[in-house]
Formats: C-alpha cells, sequence, structure tokens
C-alpha cells in the first residue's frame, strides 16, 4: 500500500453510493458543500444493482404475463406466448446499467466528486480511501455514513449448490426452476413466491412466523397465494437444507416440534440486513452503538460523534431504500443548518406481488393494543367498476380509525393500483386527517382511487358498493 502525499480538505465525505448515500451527496452539494462520494462497488448500491430495482423487474414481468389471459378476453389474439428468460435477463441488465449511469451524471452534474474505493476512519475529522495500491487521506468537516448492510441467513442452509439460492441470485435466473421451495415472511419472499407461481412454477412458501401486516391483509394474500396454486406451509421453521443431484430436500420443524420435509428443484432464502460496519474503522473512534449493533442517531441522522451521520441500513428501523433515501436529505440539510426532520411512523410497505400489496400507519391490531377505540372497514376491489372493466378485480382497501374522533390511524390495500394510492393515504395520515378529510375532495371516475373512498365512507355506512349493514336489533 502506497500512502499518498496529498490530503484533501472536503466539506462533506459521503460513504456509500447506495439511495441513501447519493441523495445526500447531492443535496449536500446543491446547499453549496464541497462532497466527495466514496464508494467501493457500484454506483446505486445493492438496492439498484442487486435488490430493488432487478426484483422490481422480474415482478413487473410477471404482472404484466398474468394480463395476456384478459387481453384475450378483450380481443387480442396471440398465436402463442413464450417465456424468454434470456431476453429479460438482457432486458434486466440494460436497465441497471442505464440508472448507475444516470445516478453517476446527476452526481457529476451536481459537483460532487465520485471516488472508487474502501473508506476507513483515522480520527473524527479524517478518512482514508483505499483503492487497490493507492490511499488517499481526507480531511471532512462532515461525513454520511450510508455503507449499507450484510445479508445474514439461517443456520443450516449451506450455499453450495445452485440449486440452493440466495434473494438476489434467483432474479438473475435465466430459466425457469420447475418446483421451488421459498423459505420467509419479508417482501422479497412474498415476491418470489407470487412471481415465479404467476410464470408457471410449482411454488411451496415456506412461513416461520405469521405474515407481517394487517390481519385482513394476510387472509387475502393467503387467499390469493391459493388462487395462484401456492402451497403455503405455515409455522415452520428451517432445520436444514441439502442438495443431492437434482432435488433439494428441506427439513423442517413445526411448532409441536413435529420434523418433517419436502423436496424441490430449488430452493430460495431471504438473508436479513445488518449493519455493514467492517473495516469503516468506527471502533477506533468510539462511536455509540445500540444494542443491536446500528449506529445510534438521533431524529436527523447524527451519531454520538458530532461530525459524523448515520443512515440507511446503519441506523435502525426497516431496511427499506424510501427510509434512506430520506434520511440522507435530512442528514445533508441538518449539515448546511436546516431543520429537517424524519419521522418513520408512517412509512410506506409496498410489496409488489400479482397484485400488489401497499400499507401505511396502524394495523388493527396495533391501533387496539396503542388504547383506540377501533372502528374498521373494508372495501372489496371487485365492487370498483374500473376494477371490473381492466380485469383487476382481486383485493381489498381497508381502513384502521378511532372511533371517539374518526382519526384515521392506517390504510392497508391490496389491488391494482395500491402502490401509486398508498401515497394518499400516507399524505393523510401525516396530516392527521379524519374520515371527513378523506371523503371531501373529488375522485377521478372512474378510477382505482374509488376503493379507497369508498373504504373510507364505510366507516360511516355511506359507501354506495357496499351492501347496507344490518341493522343492530332493538334490546341487544
Amino acid at each position: 500500500m502506497v500512502v499518498g502525499e496529498i490530503t484533501e480538505d472536503k466539506d462533506v465525505i459521503v460513504i456509500g453510493g447506495g439511495p441513501g448515500g447519493y441523495h445526500a451527496a447531492i443535496r449536500a452539494a446543491g446547499l453549496g458543500h464541497s462532497v466527495t462520494l466514496i464508494e467501493k462497488a457500484e454506483l446505486g448500491g445493492t438496492c439498484l444493482n442487486k435488490g430493488c430495482i432487478p426484483s422490481k423487474i422480474f415482478t413487473h414481468f410477471a404482472q404484466e404475463y398474468k394480463k395476456l389471459g384478459h387481453l384475450s378476453e378483450l380481443g387480442m389474439e396471440f398465436t402463442g406466448t413464450k417465456l424468454n428468460m434470456s431476453t429479460l435477463q438482457e432486458y434486466r441488465e440494460k436497465k441497471i446499467t442505464q440508472l448507475r449511469k444516470g445516478v453517476e451524471t446527476l452526481c457529476k452534474a451536481n459537483g460532487v466528486e465520485i471516488v472508487k474505493g474502501t473508506a476507513s476512519f483515522l480520527s473524527e475529522t479524517r478518512i482514508g480511501v483505499e483503492n487497490g495500491h493507492d490511499f488517499t487521506l481526507y480531511n471532512f468537516k462532515h461525513a454520511i455514513i450510508a455503507a449499507g448492510g450484510e445479508f445474514h441467513y439461517p443456520a443450516g442452509v449451506g450455499f453450495d449448490s445452485e440449486r440452493i439460492l440466495k434473494e438476489r441470485e434467483i432474479f438473475a435466473m435465466e430459466v425457469l426452476p420447475d418446483e421451488l421451495a421459498v423459505y420467509g415472511t419479508d417482501y422479497v419472499s412474498l415476491e418470489i413466491a407470487s412471481s415465479f407461481a404467476v410464470l408457471g412454477t410449482k411454488v411451496t412458501l415456506i412461513l416461520p412466523e405469521e405474515l407481517p401486516f394487517d390481519s385482513s391483509i394476510s387472509k387475502e394474500i393467503l387467499r390469493l397465494f391459493k388462487k395462484q396454486k401456492i402451497t403455503v406451509l405455515k409455522e415452520s421453521v428451517l432445520q436444514e437444507v441439502s442438495c443431492s443431484g437434482d432435488r433439494v430436500l428441506t427439513v423442517l420443524k413445526k411448532e409441536n416440534d413435529e420434523i418433517f420435509s419436502i423436496e424441490s428443484s430449488h430452493f430460495v432464502v431471504s438473508g436479513t440486513v445488518k449493519p455493514n460496519l467492517k473495516k469503516l474503522g468506527l471502533d477506533r473512534l468510539g462511536i455509540e452503538l445500540t444494542g443491536e449493533g446500528y449506529i445510534q442517531t438521533d431524529r436527523i441522522g447524527q451519531t454520538s460523534i458530532g461530525s459524523l451521520w448515520a443512515v440507511g441500513d446503519m441506523t435502525e428501523g426497516p431496511s427499506l431504500a424510501v427510509k434512506a433515501i430520506k434520511q440522507g436529505k435530512a442528514a445533508a440539510e441538518a449539515i448546511s443548518g436546516g431543520q429537517p426532520e424524519v419521522d418513520l411512523r408512517h412509512i410506506p410497505t409496498v410489496i409488489q406481488l400479482t397484485p400488489p400489496v401497499a400499507c401505511a400507519g396502524l394495523n388493527e391490531r396495533d391501533a387496539a393494543e396503542a388504547g383506540y377505540t377501533v372502528a374498521v372497514s373494508e372495501f372489496p376491489v371487485r365492487g370498483n367498476g374500473y376494477a371490473s372493466v381492466t380485469g383487476s378485480s382481486d383485493g381489498l382497501v381497508k381502513i384502521v380509525c378511532d372511533k371517539k374522533t374518526d382519526l384515521i390511524l392506517g390504510v392497508h390495500m391490496i389491488g391494482a393500483g395500491a402502490v401509486e394510492l398508498i401515497q394518499s393515504g400516507v399524505l393523510g395520515l401525516e396530516m392527521a386527517a379524519r374520515d371527513e378529510d378523506f371523503i371531501f375532495p373529488l375522485y377521478a371516475h372512474p378510477g382505482f382511487g374509488e376503493s379507497l373512498l369508498e373504504a373510507v365512507e364505510g366507516l360511516k355506512g355511506t359507501a354506495i358498493h357496499l351492501a347496507p349493514r344490518k341493522k343492530e336489533t332493538a334490546g341487544r
């Protein structure tokens, strides 16, 4: 290793070029700072290169494939349909490359210096960057740590076969598996199960615990999975996975300690993300960590060391790009003397199933446990005229409300348009909206948004496309 003779001075150093990092860098540069962004791999991080974007290309592929039956019903005639996975992978690589170049162009246009290498803190205001035999030193006023996370997998899984896969690997397959066992309750596991089932793979979904949604959404997901011919094994904890020839044996344990096994041609498991703290040199600085090993920060991302900030998977909370993006911008604004605030209470959860799921706020059980007098309303998507016309009648919209104040506490959806509609739900939750605030505006007709309107109207029994509630018998 050759140590450079020159030490460069920067206002802001950003470690990691994922969503949190590059948003932080561009925002800081836009606020007048000299900024260096350090990335050891590819700009865009895991999200763009291996996670969010590749998986969503695949789920989009499955969702469009699912529409073929409806298009035939409309009168579109097809001479034959063939799934060309090689072409899909070419498309995936093309789009990832385009998006990555887009991030690089944005950084350069905003004056952000991009440096390739591995960063390590030498002090609270100095950092070294190693790239092969080169080693460069930087003095900085502030550093934003956005180094992402590492994936950890359950014990008993040996990735010693091309048939035993990690979640990022399966979206790069060029041949559909005949039989696929999927282990996990997280959104990636559910997306894998739904997409591959739609495309014709025989899927077994292994759930070690309950689905992490409102009970009505979980029930609807399981109903649709049954419709998609997905076999669901509940309360089944992984013990061991092994491969022999072209068969994968998965050994599981039920809640009553019963041991059983299943066979498949392939097995996939989604990892749990933990902060990527190795080689950063933070231990020599004595930075404060949480009990779970995350960097301790305040609400705007500042750590126990005033010059250092942390965002995304470095911090506690869901491992979601939307969280990292918000935190990255807030850190840059706070460094510039602004007064941003990050509140993750209403962070939207989006799962690109067929059809998609989108939720924000409290579910029915959590609202009751928080002490609210809970009222709920559900509107089936099949009651929406536009959903019927477009062949998208699966799903529901559920509203959770405080009966005493009419305050909307949670919005939970599964169905066509859910991903776009949830932003209206988030906006309402952030503004402490009551049912009348959702009912007052005009909703485009025909449109999926009318399902949200009628779900809220259902709280008071005024939804037009819901059957009238049965009146309580006097004396009861």
